[in-house]
């Protein structure tokens, strides 16, 4: 792969590409157009960790966007001066690949269902041993059955940004293939054959209804491609760099937040926090403040400096291998700090992330995605079966439909009707865009639990 195609600003949906100015960049505008977008705005209630926490401190699936993608755009910057040193790269700026990443990490979360990532599980669950969703299945091809079997809130969000936002464009919000690459962590579809080895084949990044989206993608970035018969492709080098600040956030941040919630002991995070600055004159400087909560923020901006360095080193001395497709690890894994922040997931895994209100939100939010896909898919099978056939569905089946946001349920598209993955997708589009809040109030609205104005 060369960098220069890789660093394209040719619009997805678009003929030609943009130029790239010394003001407001391509990419710069990819990132104002996420900002932008209602998906982006409504991760403001969209759990990180803590799902409808009553402490106003952790933060939402909005603020872990935001955070990294100032983590993203600083290690962006910080590989771009080395990338434009070494490789013809056009009139492309260091702060130019900066903004990429930034706009990729901006993204990432976008197409997380409600509930945190016991959403995705959920819907996982529910395909496979729904008495619903058993009937769709038969009708299904098994590259779509994958789809749903391995149900990915990843492949969701690039479809929100390729598709559903400003649906009437194709290419969706029409960002650059270099940022849409940088985005796509895990470039393959839910089903390849011998898939390959390594972090980018973990899971996967786009569905079939989209695959054609992404081959355009990669075809217009030089993405190396794996399988000649599979939507398979190496990863664009810039995701390594977005799934560094990301990785940087959910061991930094997650455990800061824990400690603020008092399941981390100050004790702890201090120790595990000063083994990654490694700097006594800063320890020394640590003493002088008086108030516990600042010298965590201190300690945290501090490490999360020191790793931005490391993973910029990092990317510098494996760059090679990642553009010929052949590093099969995270950058995380391969840094100085790689053995604490170890250590720091396991703890999150062991108190964090198995705390008990959050454990007992997720377990009920299982009840509620399930409880909302039972409700809807059977009521647009019915509609839709009853349309084919020229009859009438259920009174209480039309009913439940009406809910549905009209491009959710196009009655009058013959595919929409005849494609029980058609019609599944777009249930899942409208569930998946749902804010924890709102996910909660419609189920308890759609069981009689509450009713509307209660």
């Amino acid at each position: 792969m060369n960098w220069k195609r890789l660093l394209s600003s040719k619009r997805l949906g678009k003929a030609d590409a943009d130029a790239i100015s010394m003001g407001r960049s391509p990419f710069q505008q990819d990132f104002d157009r996420i900002v932008f977008s209602s998906a982006f705005r409504r991760m403001q209630d969209k759990a990180q960790v803590f799902p409808l926490t009553e402490n106003d401190y952790v933060r939402t699936r909005l603020t872990h966007s935001m955070e990294v993608a100032c983590i993203g755009r600083s290690i962006g910057a910080n590989a771009g001066v080395f990338i434009c040193k070494s490789h013809d790269v056009g009139s492309i700026q260091p702060s130019d690949i900066g903004a990429i990443v930034a706009a990729a990490c901006l993204a990432h979360d976008i197409g997380n269902p409600p509930l945190g990532h016991s959403g995705e599980e959920a819907i996982r669950h529910w395909f496979c041993h729904s008495s619903v969703a058993a009937s769709m299945k038969a009708q299904m091809s098994p590259h779509e059955c994958a789809d749903i079997e391995r149900y990915e809130g990843n492949a969701q969000g690039f479809r929100v940004l390729a598709r559903l936002q400003m649906p009437e464009n194709r290419g969706g919000m029409q960002l650059t293939c270099a940022t849409l690459g940088a985005f796509t962590k895990y470039p393959m579809e839910s089903l390849v054959e011998n898939p390959p080895a390594g972090v980018s084949a973990k899971k996967f990044n786009f569905f079939q209804v989209d695959k054609d989206l992404f081959a355009e993608v990669a075809d217009t970035t030089g993405l190396k491609r794996i399988r000649d018969n599979a939507y398979c492709w190496c990863r664009h080098p810039l995701a390594y760099l977005v799934e560094a600040a990301d990785d940087i956030c959910y061991r930094i941040i997650d455990f800061e937040d824990s400690h603020m919630l008092g399941i981390i002991t100050y004790e702890e995070l201090e120790t595990l926090f000063m083994r990654i600055i490694d700097d006594s004159e800063f320890r020394r400087k640590l003493k002088e403040i008086n108030e516990p909560e600042r010298r965590v923020e201190l300690m945290r901006a501090r490490a999360i400096g020191k790793l931005v360095n490391q993973l910029t080193s990092c990317f510098e001395k494996h760059q090679e291998q990642i553009l010929h497709g052949e590093l099969q690890e995270s950058l995380i894994e391969l840094i100085p700090a790689a053995e604490t922040l170890k250590k720091i997931e396991s703890r999150s895994f062991e108190d964090v992330y198995t705390y008990r209100r959050a454990v007992e939100i997720e377990a009920a939010g299982f009840e509620l995605t399930q409880g909302l896909l039972d409700a809807f898919i059977t009521s647009i099978n019915d509609v839709a079966a009853a349309k084919r056939s020229g009859g009438k569905p259920l009174y209480r089946n039309s009913r439940l439909a009406l809910l549905i946001p009209k491009r959710c349920r196009n009655e009058d598209d013959p595919q929409w009707l005849d494609s029980s993955y058609i019609r599944l997708i777009n249930i899942l589009d409208y569930i998946s865009g749902m804010t924890d809040s709102y996910a909660v109030s419609l189920f308890k609205k759609i069981k009689g639990i509450s009713l509307p104005g209660q």
